[in-house]
Order: structure tokens, then sequence, then C-alpha cells
């Protein structure tokens, strides 16, 4: 697993609390927080905070995807090595004004490619809530297959899997 990636437009740098603003921003997101959930950050205190948590567990990587051309952040990809799944999940959220883009599955595409590749992860999970449909479709265009629907805390979630045998080759 690389700390960086670059694609044709973006740049994806592991995060660092010198990209609290951003945090702040996006977890607070109508999207974040009806599809990922409500964080309660509120100030960049929290959002340090908040990252400081993620750097320290080292069954998380968060890479900041950032444009090549104006280095704004505008999203995250995920991988995150959950308790209640047998694989590790990928997973992505972007800021609304850079959604139906094609940034997500460009950044996406990299990182689950390079994960696949690198022999250490042959199977890759992604969970989302059953009406992110917007999420769903973006799984299943990475090569993403439904595997079946799992409850964790007592919220029902979508699991979808990806095997290096079956890894995306495209621009699908």
């Amino acid at each position: 697993m690389k700390l960086n990636y670059t694609t044709n437009r973006l740049l994806l740098q592991t995060l660092t609390e010198t990209d609290a603003a951003f945090i702040l921003e996006l977890v607070n997101t109508a999207g974040w927080i009806r599809f990922i959930g409500d964080r309660n950050i509120k100030n960049i205190d929290d959002a340090v905070n908040y990252i400081r948590k993620i750097l320290s567990n080292p069954s998380i990587t968060y890479w900041v995807v950032t444009l090549k051309e104006t280095d704004v952040p505008v999203g995250l990809v995920t991988f995150i090595k959950r308790d209640y799944l047998d694989h590790p999940d990928i997973g992505f959220a972007f800021l609304p004004a850079y959604n139906n883009q094609g940034l997500a599955f460009e950044a996406t595409k990299e990182v689950l490619n390079d994960l696949l590749n690198s022999g250490k992860y042959p199977t890759i999970l992604a969970t989302t809530i059953p009406d992110n449909i917007a999420s769903i479709n973006l799984l299943q265009k990475l090569g993403l297959f439904f595997s079946r629907e799992i409850t964790y805390e007592g919220l029902a979630l979508k699991l979808f899997c990806i095997n290096a045998t079956n890894k995306i080759t495209g621009n699908q």
C-alpha cells in the first residue's frame, strides 16, 4: 500500500493534521451525515482530534484526494480493517461540488488496483447503507459485486466484494 498516488487529474496523499479544515468541511456535508453518520466534529480542534484518532489506528488509512491543477482537496479514499468484517473495507467520500465528475471512480480505482495487485489483500470489501444508490453504482462500476446484507449495531448494510482475480482493468 502506497502513501501517495497520482492519476491524470488527482493527487492522493495520506491524511495529516494539516487536513483538519478539509475534514471539518467534509464530515459536516449532508451526504456524509446521511450516509456515514454525524461524527460530532464542530470545529478545527474536533477535526484535529478526529484525525489523530485515525492516524493512531494501524487498521485505518485515509488518503486525501486533491485536484492536481489547483491543489484543492475534494474527497477521501479510505481503507479500514473493521472488526466485524473478514477482509479490509474500501470507501470514499467527496464534497458535493465534486460529485458526478468521475473523481471518486478515478481515485478509488487507483488505490483499489494497487491494493489488489500487492498480493497482501486478495479480497477487499465495501459496505454502504441500502439507500445510498450513488455509492452502490460506483462500487459496481469499480467491479465490486453485491455479496449479502449484514447488520452492524442495528444498521442494515449492503456488503460488496472484489477479489484480486476479478479486479478492474479499464475505464469501465
